[in-house]
């Protein structure tokens, strides 16, 4: 009996890893469109794809960026200067995109552009700091996916959109999380209703890397204002103590952080140049072995760890 079920896991594991070599054919004549590249996961995609000889659309949020992308690739690559908070960016880029693919269509569409500043416990934030987050890392992203799906669908291309283990399992307080959960419902369901249309779409949930999202001197500073403009009663219930744990934990996060941005890259570029890509992808070993099996265990248990490995308020329970 048990014998017949390994050799039925081998046979399965066999034919998924022969699936998933299958590579799509002329990548050459594809053309793939990358938000948030000027800096992190994509802008290395944008290289990556590049040297692979596929046609990459990058959009910048600064001159800077795409003029040292531009630097560091061939003549195909061509950049364009993206807000995506701003509609009139992203109708701007939009249409770019439809004079450079004319009626190939696009192939792929990259949402990858993210923040995740301001980070804190809930009680030091108010409304706009959430919708800051929001208006980048979901709303921006559906009105960039909104505006280029007819270009996607006719050429029956990809949509990758790029989620976080923060997505399955919410670490802490502000935006940043929300905003991930979010990308997966929106790309579960429009995974769903493109499938009809031979479109397919991925998610990518990285674990940490050290990008400017994770960086701890970016975090630092706005989580010292952040305490600062708190109300008293706030400050009083956290505590000094907490503060100082909490700027500790921050400033050790850089040295947590893999540094090896292909692992999420790869991940990325396989869901756009597989015959048979996947539903999700996790990226690193940490979301791998520890955030992705969490997020399967009952919420009690969860909960317990979280409370275990967290630093406690001064008026805590």
């Amino acid at each position: 009996m048990w014998l017949y079920l390994v050799a039925l896991v081998g046979l399965w594991t066999l034919l998924r890893l022969f699936r998933e070599r299958q590579v799509v054919s002329h990548l050459q004549d594809k053309y793939v469109f990358i938000t948030g590249c000027d800096s992190g996961f994509g802008n290395l995609l944008a290289r990556q794809l590049d040297r692979r000889g596929m046609r990459v659309l990058a959009a910048c949020l600064t001159e800077k960026g795409a003029e040292e992308l531009k630097s560091k690739t061939s003549a195909r690559l061509g950049t364009v200067i993206l807000d995506v908070t701003k509609t009139e960016s992203v109708v701007a880029a939009t249409q770019w995109v439809k004079e450079r693919v004319g009626n190939r269509g696009l192939w792929g569409l990259v949402n990858n552009a993210g923040i995740a500043i301001p980070s804190a416990p809930n009680a030091w934030l108010n409304k706009q700091d959430f919708a800051k987050v929001l208006d980048v890392n979901l709303l921006g992203m559906i009105e960039v996916t909104l505006n280029m799906l007819p270009s996607v669908r006719k050429a029956r291309g990809r949509v990758v959109n790029v989620s976080s283990i923060m997505g399955r399992v919410s670490f802490f307080g502000g935006g940043y999380c929300i905003s991930k959960y979010g990308v997966e419902a929106f790309s579960d369901s429009l995974r769903r209703e493109l499938s009809y249309f031979g479109v397919k779409v991925a998610i990518i949930e990285p674990g940490y890397f050290k990008t400017s999202i994770s960086s701890g001197d970016i975090h630092l500073p706005i989580v010292k204002m952040l305490w600062d403009q708190a109300s008293s009663e706030v400050r009083e219930m956290y505590g000094e103590k907490y503060l100082t744990s909490y700027l500790t934990l921050l400033k050790s996060l850089d040295q947590k952080c893999s540094e090896d941005l292909s692992l999420v890259t790869d991940c990325m570029e396989h869901a756009l140049t597989s015959c048979h890509p996947r539903t999700r992808y996790s990226a690193g070993w940490d979301a791998k072995l520890l955030y992705l099996p969490m997020s399967y265990l009952p919420t009690f248990l969860t909960d317990a760890i979280f409370y275990w490995m967290s630093v406690k308020p001064a008026k805590a329970l």
